[in-house]
């Protein structure tokens, strides 16, 4: 995601020196034809490189192939993995488009490209087929030829087979960055399946033990706690979303704190202020329950006396802001700093760092998690999350 925004910055900042030159060229009213060439390959090249981010999947190279063809000027170009040909854009996909897997054998075999001249080397049979000649460059990922990019041209000049190259290049580097976010996203997701069993061995066997302790004392009320840690367990290990809403999240603690309550009885005092304008705003899923338990178990355990919980979720302008504080014993400072630069100690807190790369994946570095604390001063924990940003919906 870092590299993506550092491309992308330096496009942005290209762009904008070209639009300062033409404006202080002035008479010149679209500028140099220099201009206008660099212009044309960095819009070309932009253009070709969302699709590549979904990975080598064919209606991903459909869509980047005729930008690779253009940034190439070639008549033809198609892109393929070891098995199929997955998008052709061009000319001539009648007479070559049955042998181009084929073609490339050499290439998915060795990791080199390949240079093709002739007609009978090509397999053509047209006899008035344009093109006499293909360059097929290699996409590799993680040391590994996943596809090929092949560009067919009426000549493979050297012009062409240098250029070949390097835009295979480029384009690898996209498959690189979809393949380095699928692995980041895997990674998180095992990560919330482990938040889930953290909450099992801390909270399941607790919650029980509460329940079975009002089942002869209090049965209306054990039930009612029943049907809480019921609805409580449903929603932490669902199967299916990676966002949720707002309400469904504090619907999801008020139940966890509901049966906390009943466990540590008059010294535990929670006090919500939540705006009724940023509940259906999405989150992800598990995002603020495993900051809730963090509290309690790291602040409160450790506490004598009364204790005190304050969540607040407030409408700020595009933003909703939801803040978690609590009066208990507080934190290291600087083993938090190493749990949220991803360390694994589960003693500095549950899924922190976990926590605060899903939110700056999803809505950016400005939206991870704030966290101010001290040894014996408690911890307040702040989340800010746009209240609509495209492409996250709750499920």
């Amino acid at each position: 995601m870092l590299i993506a925004l550092i491309i992308e910055s330096i496009v942005v900042l290209t762009l904008a020196a070209l639009l300062i030159a033409r404006i202080l060229a002035g008479r010149r009213r679209f500028g140099t034809t220099a201009e206008m060439a660099t212009f044309d390959t960095l819009h070309t090249a932009w253009s070709a490189a969302p699709p590549l981010r979904a990975g080598l999947v064919p209606a991903a190279a459909r869509k980047s192939a005729r930008h690779l063809r253009a940034l190439l000027g070639t008549p033809a170009l198609a892109i393929t993995d070891e098995t199929e040909l997955l998008a052709w854009d061009g000319d001539g996909q009648t007479c070559h488009g049955s042998n181009v897997v084929a073609l490339g054998a050499a290439t998915f075999a060795g990791g080199r490209a390949q240079v093709i001249t002739g007609r009978e080397q090509l397999g053509c049979t047209t006899a008035d087929c344009p093109v006499r000649g293909a360059v097929i460059a290699p996409l590799i990922v993680d040391d590994r030829v996943v596809g090929a990019i092949t560009t067919f041209t009426p000549e493979a000049s050297t012009g062409l087979v240098r250029a070949a190259g390097e835009v295979a290049r480029w384009a690898s580097g996209q498959l690189e960055l979809a393949e380095l976010d699928r692995s980041k996203r895997r990674l998180l997701e095992a990560e919330v399946r482990a938040l889930r069993a953290q909450i099992s061995p801390h909270f399941i066997y607790n919650s029980l033990t509460v329940i079975a302790a009002f089942v002869r004392t209090d049965p209306t009320r054990a039930r009612q706690l029943l049907l809480d840690f019921a609805d409580f367990t449903r929603y932490s290990f669902r199967r299916h979303g990676d966002f949720t809403t707002l309400a469904e999240e504090l619907r999801s603690i008020n139940q966890y704190l509901t049966l906390q309550r009943a466990r540590f009885g008059e010294r535990f005092e929670v006090s919500l202020e939540i705006a009724p304008e940023v509940l259906p705003v999405a989150v992800p899923f598990l995002c603020l329950q495993p900051l809730v338990e963090n509290a309690i178990r790291h602040g409160m355990e450790g506490k004598a006396g009364n204790w005190h919980l304050t969540i607040v979720a407030e409408d700020v302008g595009s933003d909703a802001h939801i803040t978690i504080e609590d009066d208990g014993i507080g934190m290291d400072p600087e083993k938090l700093r190493r749990t949220l630069a991803g360390d694994v100690d589960p003693s500095a807190g549950i899924g922190l760092g976990n926590i605060d790369e899903r939110l700056r994946q999803v809505f950016g570095d400005e939206y991870g998690l704030v966290v101010e604390t001290a040894l014996g001063a408690g911890t307040k924990v702040r989340v800010r999350v746009p209240k609509y940003r495209a492409g996250v919906q709750a499920s």
